[in-house]
């Protein structure tokens, strides 16, 4: 591996210059793009004998609002562009991809969710598709990799360089939660016996650094084996005249590239990493992860599991069809179904019991309800333990006992404050005192219950390889209710004989 072995494109992207400003250009996109609607309409609607001037000038108009249109884009980072493009309907979409730089194509369908790049991708025709992806390094091309034409890929590989190729076949080989599929190949090396001196000028070579450059990673001069890092700090206030391999720091913590990438985001995080070298089982450095990329995945697993718990997909564009909306929220749609059933059906089971005491039917649905809140509250902390591997075998069972006595006791004060109002309410029935101790049992019970499957609903998918929180919310709200019902007014039936 060569020292400093890259090259930067000269076609940089607008600097980013407010956490504002994708919010605020969207809002003026928005405007230019009513705007624009209203010319084309106007346009549509012309009639008489003045038609033909009229149309000119409407052409003349409708030209002056692209133009302004595209100005607005051209001053946008591609981040902040692919921020806007989700955040606009099908055919305004396409209007405003039209208008973006075509140097940055491709790092615009980087940055876009999925199911928005393969839309815009299918609109493209193969030239623009080349250049969008001729555009990209390798780490960025193999992310698109999934959604261009295998042709494409195939003919931007053939104009890669060898080097380059083998980057673009290693990120591709790799499992998308792997540090392997998010690193990149933008690093810094320097060989562990030259100076500092030799280290700075070469440097200096260069019209600027990769982004989150903290560290230059130091390799043997024979081989690419990673013996340590050379932080910036040092490299700059050091003798100049010493050994890169005197001054390095050879204790570093570094990342294999089948390590996954949830793991190494919680390193990020414990030990504030900017960067941190990749390495294969040989020690040899293949690439570097940098925080970008982290917050990346964390942002990331922070949705899925958010859309999971709700039992919906991620991949699902707000504006899509309302065919594909649906279809992707059938499936927890349709067990939810089959779950209310189930609790109606408990219900059902204790019609006598209900038309003796009607007092029942207003009060089960607070013992449901306190219960399915309590459970979440125990999975959503549970879900986040088992995200940052903080629950292993041997504290499971230490967890499950704190969290049945948190349920306990949450039991106890909230359904007494329940009972007694129950009690308050129907005393004048001559049943209220039942109703209370109906009510506080089957409240410490249920929530007793909500706490047991608030943690063994994500430990069992995660034990079957599934995401711990995916449909968690959807099964546990099937079991406080149904069961929260069953207890309820199972307790009504014995103690209202």
């Amino acid at each position: 591996m060569s020292d400093f072995p890259f090259a930067l494109d000269e076609s940089e992207p607008p600097t980013p210059r407010d956490p504002e400003e994708a919010s605020r250009s969207l809002g003026e996109v928005q405007e230019l793009l009513r705007r624009l609607s209203l010319v084309r309409d106007l346009a549509r609607r012309e009639t008489g004998a003045d038609h033909q001037r009229q149309s000119l000038t409407e052409r003349v108009a409708e030209a002056q609002h692209l133009s302004h249109l595209r100005a607005r884009i051209d001053r946008l980072h591609p981040a902040d562009v692919a921020f806007v493009l989700e955040a606009l309907p099908p055919e305004d979409r396409l209007t405003v991809w039209s208008l973006v730089d075509a140097t940055h194509d491709g790092e615009v369908l980087v940055e876009l969710s999925g199911f928005v790049r393969e839309g815009l991708i299918r609109q493209m025709d193969r030239g623009d598709l080349l250049a969008a992806a001729a555009s990209l390094d390798a780490d960025d091309l193999a992310d698109l990799a999934d959604d261009l034409p295998s042709d494409v890929v195939e003919e931007v590989r053939r104009g890669l360089t060898p080097a380059e190729r083998e980057q673009l076949r290693a990120a591709m080989s790799y499992d998308e939660q792997t540090v392997g599929a998010r690193m990149d190949f933008e690093m810094l090396t320097v060989p562990n016996d030259v100076t500092l001196d030799v280290a700075l000028r070469d440097l200096r070579r260069l019209d600027e650094l990769p982004d989150h450059t903290d560290q230059l990673f130091v390799v043997g001069s024979k081989d690419d084996r990673l013996r340590g890092v050379l932080p910036i700090q040092r490299l700059l206030t050091a003798d100049p005249e010493s050994l890169v391999g005197d001054v390095m720091r050879s204790e570093t913590m570094t990342l294999q590239a089948l390590d996954d990438i949830q793991d190494a985001a919680q390193a990020f995080e414990r030990y504030d990493l900017v960067s941190a070298p990749v390495v294969d089982s040989n020690g040899r450095l293949v690439g570097r992860l940098t925080v970008a990329t982290v917050v990346d995945a964390i942002r990331e697993r922070s949705e899925s599991e958010t859309l999971a718990q709700a039992g919906l997909r991620e991949d699902e564009d707000i504006f899509a069809s309302v065919w594909a909306s649906a279809k992707n929220r059938w499936l927890w749609l349709a067990v939810n179904l089959g779950t209310a059933f189930f609790a109606s059906r408990v219900i059902g089971a204790f019609e006598d019991t209900i038309e003796r005491v009607v007092a029942l039917a207003a009060l089960m649905p607070i013992v449901a309800g306190i219960a399915g809140n309590s459970g979440n509250q125990t999975m959503t902390l549970f879900i986040r333990s088992l995200a940052l591997g903080q629950v292993g075998a041997s504290t499971a069972r230490r967890l499950f006992v704190k969290e049945l006595g948190i349920a306990a006791l949450n039991g106890v004060v909230w359904g007494s404050i329940a009972g007694g109002f129950a009690w308050a309410l129907y005393a004048s029935t001559g049943n209220g005192a039942l109703l209370g101790l109906t009510m506080m049992l089957a409240m410490i019970l249920n929530l007793l219950l909500g706490a047991m499957v608030g943690m063994s609903v994500p430990l069992l998918l995660q034990s079957l390889g599934r995401d711990p929180a995916l449909g968690s919310s959807v099964l546990l709200t099937f079991t406080t209710d149904s069961m929260g019902f069953f207890i309820f007014l199972g307790l009504a039936t014995i103690f209202f004989k």
